[in-house]
């Protein structure tokens, strides 16, 4: 079975794409979903975030209060790197023991940190969407209700495309549906005859 990591930067449409793959059947991971989960039921990462942010890190309930921690890391790479250094390993886990239940030809591991978080050496393909800069701002203010100046501090923390364009095996422009839809068809044609 191959795993072929899907990725692309904040607002490029990745889960767009995986969406089109999973309507293919490609069973999909998508890190930041399973992230989310992994930190609200795992006790061992909510003591640990209380350790790197403090007590606000988790809200009365007990699950992780996710706009103080964005808040935080966002306008601190050093704290998000440790924040990652929590998260990830656990996520690394959870991926190794879902792709053993898997019974197709590939899945897909998407996740929008995958070069940043060195996790392209697990991937035997990798994918890169991508978009112009503005586009990508434009969908993630619409998508999230944030600012501008919001989008652009989080893509900070991210690598731009032209250095992951020299780590990518592929490349999707997300711009037009359609012929986003034809590239993915495509790909899933080359991934099924390997």
């Amino acid at each position: 079975m191959y795993i072929v990591g899907l990725t692309g930067g904040i607002g490029s449409g990745k889960s767009t794409v995986a969406k089109m793959f999973r309507a293919l059947g490609v069973p999909i991971y998508i890190s930041d979903e399973e992230a989310k989960k992994l930190m609200d039921s795992s006790e061992e990462i909510k003591q640990q975030l209380v350790k790197l942010l403090g007590e606000k890190a988790l809200t009365p309930k007990n699950i992780p209060n996710r706009p103080f921690i964005a808040q935080k890391v966002f306008s601190d790479k050093n704290l998000l790197e440790r924040l990652n250094k929590i998260v990830h390993p656990v996520v690394e886990k959870h991926f190794s023991i879902w792709v053993e239940k898997q019974k197709t030809a590939y899945v897909i591991y998407e996740s929008a940190i995958l070069f940043e978080n060195n996790a392209q050496n697990k991937c035997n393909y990798i994918i890169l969407v991508t978009a112009p800069a503005e586009t990508r701002i434009k969908r993630v203010m619409e998508r999230d209700g944030v600012t501008k100046a919001q989008v652009e501090e989080r893509m900070k923390n991210q690598w731009d495309d032209k250095q992951k364009q020299k780590l990518a095996d592929f490349i999707i422009e997300n711009i037009n549906l359609k012929q986003t839809q034809l590239q993915v068809e495509k790909l899933h044609g080359n991934f099924l005859a390997l």
